[in-house]
């Protein structure tokens, strides 16, 4: 069965489990710049260049991966977040995010093989793709609104060579997250459909949006329904909502976005709201409890963590979805539907 059968399959008989926050995992095993660097010749400084560790120190996030795994994750996603060659540019690391794309989906894909040896339940790896730290959307000049600092068509190319490193390495799906301009986001689907079809492989896509206020709009202004309206085109298996806030936060957001999208959802939310050491205090059975009041209001097929969350979190969200069932997906009228920074559908 193919994995998008296969997870559609199980999505709609339970609610599944993500995996939950990299770098505040990566952090707790104290690295040091050599750790980062390995063997590499490299001219910049590579501590917090988290996605470099899978290929100089893979047995770190191994570790990571298997303890999210062990923890009761169905997913986990690669060690890529950054891994284009616009966020590798601040480390000088351009020339090697094929590598690094490739090397940390083939990681993930042998880490699940080897969780799923221990009890027969298939695991699935969503290739991340972070949002780079350029937006298509607005001016970083504010005398110069209408400058921008890349185009379209160079992010395309930036995304498709990630793209079809982590589909080479054996992906899943691809999970274009943590978006923060819609913009950005439709041309990292494009790039995701153009790789997917030169590999003549399904390889479905998840996205994931981030709000950036408390009015429910990401950095480009959009709201999560209008931002719904904007790339529903592109038919992901999944849509929904992660980073931004703690699940209490987030609740609201998420359901008006349940309530539009006639797809699955997957939301996964920090670990509350950073404290004054921007660290995350909130206990798993916190965690967890929030998300159960998701849960009874019918808001999501699949549940994770992202930023301060860890494998105990992970382990508390999977306890607390067991037995319980999912979100049942809307049939969403027909309708011509437009999307500014608001929703718009046409009625006459």
């Amino acid at each position: 069965m193919s994995a998008r059968a296969e997870f559609s399959a199980r999505a709609s008989r339970q609610i599944m489990v993500f995996d939950g926050g990299y770098g505040t995992a990566i952090q707790a095993y104290k690295l040091s710049e050599a750790d980062y660097r390995g063997a590499l010749e490299l001219t910049h400084d590579q501590k917090g260049n988290n996605d470099l560790l899978s290929i100089t120190r893979p047995d770190v996030v191994e570790a990571i991966h298997m303890a999210y795994l062990d923890a009761g994750a169905d997913m986990i996603e690669t060690n890529t977040f950054s891994g284009t060659k616009i966020s590798m540019a601040d480390y000088g690391c351009e020339h090697l995010v094929r590598e690094l794309n490739l090397e940390s989906a083939k990681l993930a894909r042998a880490c699940c093989v080897a969780a799923e040896a221990k009890n027969g339940i298939r695991r699935f790896v969503a290739g991340s793709i972070g949002p780079t730290n350029k937006t298509l959307s607005l001016s970083p000049d504010v005398n110069d609104p209408g400058y921008r600092e890349i185009d379209f068509d160079y992010l395309k190319d930036v995304y498709r060579e990630q793209c079809d490193a982590l589909i080479e390495g054996g992906v899943d799906f691809l999970l274009i997250e943590t978006i923060f301009d819609t913009l950005n986001a439709k041309c990292a689907a494009m790039a995701a459909q153009e790789a997917a079809a030169a590999s003549g492989r399904d390889v479905p896509l998840m996205i994931s949006m981030t709000i950036t206020d408390m009015a429910g709009r990401n950095l480009s202004g959009h709201t999560v329904e209008a931002f719904w309206g904007a790339i529903r085109h592109v038919k992901p298996l999944t849509v929904g909502l992660n980073c931004s806030f703690g699940a209490d936060l987030l609740r609201p957001h998420l359901a008006a976005l349940s309530k539009q999208a006639d797809t699955l959802v997957m939301a996964y939310p920090n670990a509350g709201l950073p404290n004054d050491l921007a660290e995350y205090d909130e206990l798993p059975e916190t965690t967890a409890q929030l998300i159960g009041q998701w849960l009874d209001d019918g808001l999501v097929n699949i549940v994770g963590g992202c930023c301060g969350t860890t494998p105990a979190h992970i382990a508390a969200i999977a306890k607390a979805v067991e037995d319980r069932a999912p979100r049942r997906i809307p049939q969403a009228a027909i309708v011509t539907r437009l999307a500014g920074l608001e929703p718009f559908i046409m009625s006459a």
